[in-house]
């Protein structure tokens, strides 16, 4: 397919339209960073106080190029990191300092590991306390981004993360900093173990008490197994994929394995070029700022929807995008989604896993037949140099060197991945959802036609275990919308509800009509049951969900696009919302520490962050 084809039409004008609705934001972003970059307290222009306390620790040969005081001195990098030893897809990283400082060392520079942003699991604190705090550890690791870049001590940086909230968190902190050249340095997957549809198969007979703890927990500890990204397509491997599609990374760098010298020397070689980039040398070497435009933003977008991604992204690419001046709503996402085909199937939206997929093509292919169908802004700037036919490069060693090459001219398997002549779908699978309830948006690449659309009566929650709790009572044998409110950002920092899948999926195996309907989020990890999610206006906020009674009739038609319940109007106007149970706490397990956050949030359509970012109303 020709790499040079015309950008589609529908892809042009929604980017036109976010460039338009995002110029005074962006104007401000981008006059913001320059201010930055002028302001830089550049190593000679430090006290002598302050230059020793930042150099009091290196070794020698760094401490003297660090003291460099001349106007063109050596490159420092700023390495940031979110290792730890206790998740699989961040011990890794433990490595990657020391290999980056001797890549440094070679090149004429220096490196510092400038700071850490904690990193938690949501599939460890899923359906615990815990994961109240997940969405909001974004604002938190962008902000120890932005602490760790405060001494002003560096020229470009590396920024070490992997999982759901650790990238986005990092890039928010980077484009805070946009005035530097950085790059993200990722770690890649653990080998692939217990199959996809096995470990569901037996959550799904957990649910329904057939096997006990000791079978479940067997099956859990053969699916992951070892260090490394978990292998189903969740919003840690979206955001993987979308680095690179988004040229933050090096070209197919997300999916290669850890623990391999492919890993080692393409991390080395990250930074050579982050070098390259703070002296300035290379075509397209620019400071991430200015690189992070609307283009980059909709090729995210699109990769996200070509490959079935994270429902997460609607909410984080909103985000990144404000953080950059860019706004973006959930329409955009919806009409991006009617013109992009899917070209992968990868658990849960298949039965195959992020290994399989990289090794039928990749990222690399699925950049190529993006670009070749016009899906893709070709002319945008990578941090590998100018233009994104450069993204769609494997990366290969060469007896001990770093080497590129083109993807196979087909897909190795198509069953996994397609070129865009045959995709699985013509359009993405992502929808919007509205109505009288709200907007919400709703993945449906991995639901049967048969199952998206659902009219039944509404059982409503106020939590996900008295759900769980009606369920093991023998409640729910009929047809139902499952409302479960107070989900959202104000309420308890909208945690995931995936562990609601396994029991939605066993009723409706049994051939009763259920969806789901939440102000929170279910993940990456959304699959069969059809989940209208993210709603808002959210109910802690006043939003109808506080409104919906057990017996509503309530209709979720994706589609239509229609999230409605059918109640008599004015029955509806003069119902009282209902508010949080009482003594429901948001007390323990540090939740009390993100009570600012909490009163703070932003919508989820508007990111769902507790910043003071530009202000901007979705269409």
């Amino acid at each position: 397919m020709n790499p040079s084809a015309p950008l589609h039409p529908r892809i042009a004008e929604i980017t036109a339209r976010i460039d338009a609705r995002s110029a005074q934001t962006r104007q401000a972003y981008l006059e913001r960073i320059a201010r930055g970059a002028l302001s830089r307290v550049h190593r000679g222009a430090l006290s002598c106080t302050n230059l020793a306390h930042a150099v009091a620790a290196m070794p020698g040969d760094a401490r003297t190029r660090l003291i460099d005081i001349r106007e063109v001195a050596p490159p420092n990098l700023a390495i940031v990191s979110s290792y730890n030893d206790m998740l699989s897809a961040h011990a890794p990283l433990q490595a990657f300092p020391d290999w980056i400082k001797r890549a440094a060392q070679e090149a004429g520079a220096s490196a510092q590991f400038a700071g850490g942003v904690p990193a938690m699991c949501d599939g460890v604190t899923q359906g615990q306390p815990g994961m109240e705090l997940s969405l909001f550890s974004r604002d938190v690791i962008a902000m120890a981004t932005a602490i760790a870049l405060s001494h002003q001590m560096f020229d470009a940086a590396l920024y070490l993360g992997v999982c759901d909230k650790i990238v986005p968190g990092l890039l928010i902190g980077a484009l805070a900093f946009g005035h530097l050249p950085a790059l993200l340095v990722p770690a890649g997957p653990m080998s692939s173990g217990l199959p996809n549809d096995e470990k569901a198969r037996i959550r799904q007979l957990y649910a329904k008490g057939e096997v006990g703890r000791e079978q479940l927990l067997d099956a859990e500890m053969r699916a992951y197994h070892g260090a490394g990204t978990c292998t189903f397509y969740g919003t840690a491997n979206s955001n993987q994929l979308l680095m690179d599609v988004m040229g933050l990374h090096l070209p197919g760098s997300a999916f290669v394995p850890p623990d391999t010298q492919l890993r080692r020397l393409l991390t080395m070689e990250a930074t050579r070029r982050a070098v390259r980039l703070a002296r300035g040398e290379g075509e397209g070497a620019a400071p991430i700022g200015e690189l992070f435009d609307a283009r980059v933003l909709v090729n995210g977008i699109v990769a996200l929807l070509a490959t079935g991604g994270s429902t997460n992204h609607t909410l984080h690419l909103v985000a990144i995008g404000r953080a950059a001046g860019l706004a973006v709503d959930w329409s955009d996402f919806d009409e991006l989604s009617r013109v992009v085909p899917l070209l992968a199937r990868i658990y849960p939206n298949g039965s195959a896993d992020v290994n399989h997929f990289h090794a039928a093509g990749g990222t690399p292919f699925l950049i190529r037949e993006l670009l070749g169908a016009g899906l893709l802004h070709a002319d945008v700037v990578t941090v590998n140099g100018r233009g994104l036919a450069c993204q769609a490069q494997e990366p290969w060693d060469d007896d001990g060197r770093l080497r590129w090459r083109a993807p196979p001219p087909r897909s190795l398997d198509s069953s996994v991945l397609r070129g865009v002549d045959d995709p699985f779908t013509p359009d993405g699978g992502l929808r919007l959802l509205h109505g009288n309830l709200g907007r919400a948006v709703i993945k449906v690449s991995a639901v049967k036609t048969e199952h998206r659309v659902v009219a039944a009566p509404a059982r409503v929650f106020d939590d996900q275990d008295a759900l769980l709790q009606a369920f093991k009572r023998g409640e729910l044998e009929h047809d139902f919308v499952a409302v479960i409110r107070f989900q959202g950002p104000r309420a308890n920092g909208m945690p995931e509800l995936h562990k609601l899948t396994p029991t939605l999926a066993v009723l409706q195996d049994r051939g009763l009509r259920v969806a789901l309907v939440t102000d929170g989020r279910m993940s990456g990890a959304s699959g069969k049951v059809p989940a209208a999610i993210h709603v808002t206006p959210e109910a802690a906020c006043g939003g109808a969900l506080a409104r919906v009674r057990d017996g509503d009739m309530v209709l979720v038609d994706a589609e239509r696009g229609v999230l409605q319940v059918e109640v008599d109007a004015a029955q509806w106007d003069s119902r009282e919302p209902a508010r949080p149970q009482p003594g429901r706490s948001q007390q323990g397990i540090g939740r009390e520490l993100f009570e600012v956050f909490r009163r703070n949030a932003d919508g989820a359509e508007q990111g769902a962050s507790s910043f003071l970012l530009p202000d901007w109303n979705p269409s």
